[in-house]
């Protein structure tokens, strides 16, 4: 059994600790919480991935290498999220629990010490980033930007989003314009790297089996000397319940097979809200499991797309449809996704249909306390927008959730924006 405490640590500064006994392994992280902005998007992005690269007593890889290998070879890896209209960036760690350690040292006070060291006091030359250390990241920046058009699926659900919310801080991705990283210096990277240290929310979570008191003491320690100027608050998500008209946005890129994304609002319903669980009830029976009406009518029923499902930023209150079609079956596609939401409307479910929603999305969020990492996720994510909801609780207010709430979940959904990726003779 796990216990879940948070405390605030110092001004700005908050832990959420995961009591458990349940892993070999502790988890810590460290995230910093900025306004999700177009102009600062990827500098903020790169941040993370430059303080990795070294600090002032460990200041390249190779000595920040041994220095893990000395904790039982741990990872701590760069993470950049977006949770609503809120960039997070920081890192997240993995260690030997010191319940398992050899020789009863402690590796969760050591590790958070390396951690705080990469966050507080990295590797620097003339009193700003390492230029060298810049240069390379940039570069890798560009790279894991470009990247995102080599996933055809992926790449449709994003430019979806951008179409959908070009006039909300939604709009912009986690990782910023690829336009916006070459302009960036040592210089102005270590400007933004001050404001986010001074004037940012500091997340902290950890999961492993030492005490919460403990682990309030040692990261204390580590983040001794943090730099807290004030304007710590986190901006609220917009929400736009409905959608005024249906944009349709059509794009050509050298692909072998349609991509068609939908997106939807969904009546204000977010994460917090009271008809959260029905939206989630009434997500799984639309699109979002292998029991759902768009896997079974659209894909193998009517065989008009490759894949068609539908997911939920419970954050953003938006929904959004993926599938993968022919190029000349877009409008019949389409049409039967919408004819399947008007189904959900009318509440037309099976028995079976409805159970299958219910245990399946029961069971993916009771797993979350399986892994680590998930759980890592959820709680960063919770804290973000400060809930404390935990995954058992909403879905045991899934399982109890009527099926008439998830049918007026479907009816508050409104459209809002096609966009179709096509081949280039299509």
């Amino acid at each position: 059994m796990s216990v879940v405490t948070r405390n605030q640590l110092l001004p700005g500064v908050f832990l959420t600790s995961v009591h458990t006994k349940k892993f070999k392994s502790s988890m810590l992280s460290m995230t910093l919480l900025t306004p999700l902005k177009k102009e600062t998007a990827a500098v903020n992005a790169l941040i993370p991935y430059l303080l990795r690269r070294g600090s002032e007593a460990h200041p390249d890889m190779q000595s920040l290498a041994a220095a893990l290998d000395q904790l039982y070879g741990g990872s701590i890896e760069p993470a950049v999220r977006k949770r609503g209209e809120t960039q997070c960036v920081g890192f997240v760690g993995s260690f030997l629990d010191d319940a398992y350690t050899l020789d009863n040292s402690g590796v969760l006070d050591h590790a958070a010490a390396l951690m705080g060291e990469l966050l507080l006091r990295p590797y620097t030359q003339n009193g700003v980033f390492c230029p060298e250390y810049t240069s390379q990241e940039k570069a890798n920046l560009t790279d894991r930007i470009r990247a995102e058009i080599n996933d055809k699926r992926q790449y449709a659900v994003s430019r979806l989003v951008e179409e959908m919310c070009g006039q909300e801080a939604y709009g912009v991705s986690r990782m910023g314009r690829e336009a916006d990283v070459e302009p960036i210096t040592p210089q102005s990277a270590w400007a933004q790297y001050q404001t986010l240290l001074a004037h940012s929310r500091l997340e902290l979570y950890y999961c492993g089996s030492a005490e919460p008191d403990q682990v309030c003491f040692i990261l204390q320690k580590a983040l001794d000397g943090i730099p807290r100027e004030g304007g710590y608050t986190v901006s609220e998500t917009v929400i736009i319940p409905q959608a005024e008209t249906v944009r349709q946005v059509a794009e050509s890129l050298d692909v072998a097979q349609g991509k068609l994304s939908m997106g939807f609002r969904t009546g204000g319903i977010a994460v917090g809200s009271p008809q959260y669980p029905a939206l989630v009830l009434c997500n799984a029976l639309f699109g979002g499991t292998t029991t759902a009406k768009l896997f079974l009518n659209v894909r193998e029923k009517l065989s008009l797309c490759y894949y068609a499902s539908s997911s939920i930023d419970r954050y953003k209150g938006v929904m959004l449809v993926s599938s993968g079609v022919e190029f000349g079956n877009k409008q019949r596609a389409e049409d039967e996704i919408m004819a399947q939401l008007e189904a959900c409307r009318r509440g037309e479910f099976e028995p079976w249909e409805l159970d299958g929603a219910r245990r399946y999305t029961v069971s993916s969020l009771l797993t979350t306390l399986d892994s680590q990492g998930r759980q890592e996720d959820w709680w960063q994510a919770q804290a973000a927008v400060g809930l404390t909801q935990s995954p058992q609780e909403l879905a045991q207010a899934v399982e109890t959730v009527p099926v008439e709430a998830a049918i007026e979940a479907a009816k508050a959904l409104s459209l809002d924006t096609v966009y179709f990726l096509k081949g280039m003779e299509a």
